[in-house]
């Protein structure tokens, strides 16, 4: 059977002001009607019933997830104590499938990424299940590169060794960091690197056993949490084991170690919605190549984002190349080219002991 896990985690800082620590990006409604993580559950559940759907996020966001995805049962609310990266969520997770379903099928997913279509989607995530099942290895969803981004990690691809209903699958050379703009320009280049979509599949078994060969603190620690899950030393011991764990990326901690590893080619457009200026990538812009998602009336502006509550009027007059974000509380004016520094802009309000902002 096949089990989805959602990771929804963060700290709301990307996004700001839009975005705080109670609502962050992926409880937002940026790229449609739907917010985010409503987006990755409705896909999801296409393939997997809403019973078997896990999402693991952290204390102050669980409100906010079951108002979001009320169909979705309480118990697969997973709440980590503190936060620790992608290794320790996915193993979190895993832990819990493992105890339903020692033989399971792990989609792992982030709440915030763009995808469309979703049928196509649902075509590469069919052929990737296929991968992990057959095969028994980890498979995951490589993003054809359409400019040369230094804010994603990036798969080099090897050999094709299949190709399933159109999808073309590729054994994995190496998963390399977020490079420097000219070592993204050859990789573009070369035709032979993926973005990586940080989107996994794997038999619950696969992933228990990379965790036992390449971290095994970690797979110690997860035995024990499995062992205390359905008693009542279950939220005790996740608590006390999580505290310990370092704090390690799946890409780091598993991916850049193993050895059987496939990426299969997405098809479908893809944006990890990273800053306002993603905004771009998704709508579409007007002659002069605004988004505008408010009521706004503009006069020789171009190349501006600009988003804002319902009712609450925007002017622009003479302005390009900006951010400008409303909220009753806050507005965020930024260069686009600086849309990645708004988290600065979120540091200086903590130090400043200015938290209701946050």
């Amino acid at each position: 059977m096949i089990y989805g896990v959602i990771m929804a985690g963060g700290s709301g800082t990307r996004f700001w002001p839009k975005s705080r620590r109670k609502t962050p990006k992926h409880l937002l409604h940026i790229t449609g009607e739907l917010s985010m993580i409503q987006q990755t559950a409705h896909r999801l559940v296409r393939r997997v019933p809403v019973e078997r759907i896990h999402v693991i996020t952290n204390g102050d966001q669980v409100d906010g997830i079951r108002r979001h995805l009320p169909n979705l049962p309480a118990g697969n609310v997973v709440v980590e104590p503190c936060t620790r990266n992608t290794a320790a969520c996915i193993g979190l997770a895993a832990a819990r499938v493992a105890k339903a379903d020692p033989d399971g099928m792990m989609v792992v997913l982030p709440a915030d990424s763009y995808v469309d279509p979703v049928d196509d989607f649902l075509k590469v995530m069919d052929a990737a299940c296929e991968v992990a099942d057959a095969e028994g290895e980890i498979a995951v969803l490589g993003i054809a590169p359409t400019f040369p981004s230094t804010g994603y990690g990036y798969i080099h691809r090897g050999r094709q060794i299949s190709e399933r209903d159109g999808i073309k699958v590729f054994d994995v050379l190496a998963f390399k960091e977020k490079p420097d703009l000219e070592t993204a320009r050859e990789f573009i280049r070369s035709g032979e690197y993926y973005w990586n979509s940080g989107s996994f599949l794997w038999k619950v078994s696969t992933i228990m056993n990379a965790f036992r060969e390449f971290m095994p603190g970690l797979y110690a620690a997860l035995q024990r949490i499995g062992d205390a899950i359905g008693t009542h030393r279950e939220a005790e011991t996740i608590a006390a084991e999580y505290e310990k764990l370092p704090s390690v990326s799946i890409d780091y901690g598993v991916m850049e170690h193993a050895r059987s590893v496939k990426v299969v080619e997405a098809c479908y457009k893809w944006d990890d919605v990273g800053t306002w200026k993603s905004m771009e990538n998704i709508f579409p812009a007007d002659s002069a190549g605004n988004v505008v998602d408010a009521a706004a009336e503009i006069i020789d502006t171009a190349r501006c984002t600009i988003v804002g509550d319902p009712g609450h009027l925007i002017a622009a007059i003479g302005v390009s190349d900006l951010v400008i974000i409303q909220t009753p509380d806050a507005t965020l004016v930024c260069h686009r080219d600086r849309a990645q520094d708004v988290k600065k802009i979120v540091d200086k309000l903590h130090e400043k002991g200015m938290d209701s902002y946050l």
